[in-house]
């Protein structure tokens, strides 16, 4: 049995990947996992993360380039455990980001904690951060995703095992921002809890797949669009499943 897995997307990964699946190993334990799936890299990813010699981790290359949201997508159909955390590849996770957030999977389907930003001057804490107060607000919260409000990361997410089947597949609108589809569906269950604590440090630079300056406003609308019907969606499904018990 699997108790926790976590699941990473990498893509020339190479510089990083190492430093961040060594913060990641050292909170693993034995019955835990770390599933990666690369997606078609064409640098030397693939053989730094073969180079790193533990059971927990497992690689599987994709041959043909599919996209970050479709990689994740995969690592998740391949996790098994009853906890499931996604990760960047080129990030660090923070001491006891996994005991915390587990903690709080075992009342919650979806867990969202806060992140910081390791740059050159150091870390510098996220703007507008998560609070528990907003564990309760499902409707702003949701409201707040549209308006582009809640700082929700996959980097710093985590849910349990009896969400997949309402998380995947993921709707084929989403060609980014799976991250907010996964708070999108935690808040249409209405379990989901969110931490005031920085799990994760994020690594800023040139090849981020997070823009890191505003983007054209018709990219903005296509983006607002997509969440739109990504809501829709999510509370179709809701709707269609019986009611989830945690146990």
């Amino acid at each position: 049995m699997i108790r926790a897995s976590v699941c990473m997307a990498t893509y020339r990964g190479a510089p990083f990947v190492r430093e961040q699946i060594e913060s990641i190993l050292e909170q693993l334990h034995d019955d835990d996992e770390l599933v990666i799936v690369d997606d078609a890299s064409p640098d030397d990813t693939v053989a730094v993360i073969q180079g790193i010699d533990d059971p927990r981790v497992r690689l599987h290359a994709e041959p043909v380039n599919r996209g970050y949201v479709r990689t994740f997508e995969n690592a998740i159909r391949r996790a098994r455990g009853k906890y499931i955390m996604l990760s960047d590849q080129d990030d660090v996770w923070t001491p006891g980001r996994l005991e915390l957030m587990v903690a709080h999977l075992d009342t919650h389907l979806v867990v969202a904690g806060n992140y910081s930003v390791l740059g050159e001057n150091g870390r510098m804490p996220a703007r507008r951060p998560l609070r528990p107060g907003y564990d309760r607000k499902f409707g702003w919260n949701t409201l707040a995703i549209l308006v582009g409000y809640r700082p929700y990361f996959g980097c710093a997410m985590g849910f349990r095992r009896e969400l997949v089947r309402d998380l995947v597949p993921f709707p084929e609108i989403f060609i980014e921002s799976h991250d907010l589809w996964l708070a999108i569906l935690g808040n249409a269950t209405r379990s989901i809890s969110h931490l005031s604590e920085v799990v994760v440090e994020r690594r800023l630079h040139d090849y981020n797949v997070t823009p890191l300056k505003w983007r054209p406003l018709g990219t903005i609308l296509t983006a607002r669009l997509m969440l739109a019907r990504g809501m829709l969606i999510a509370r179709r499904r809701v709707r269609l499943r019986p009611p989830t018990s945690i146990v």
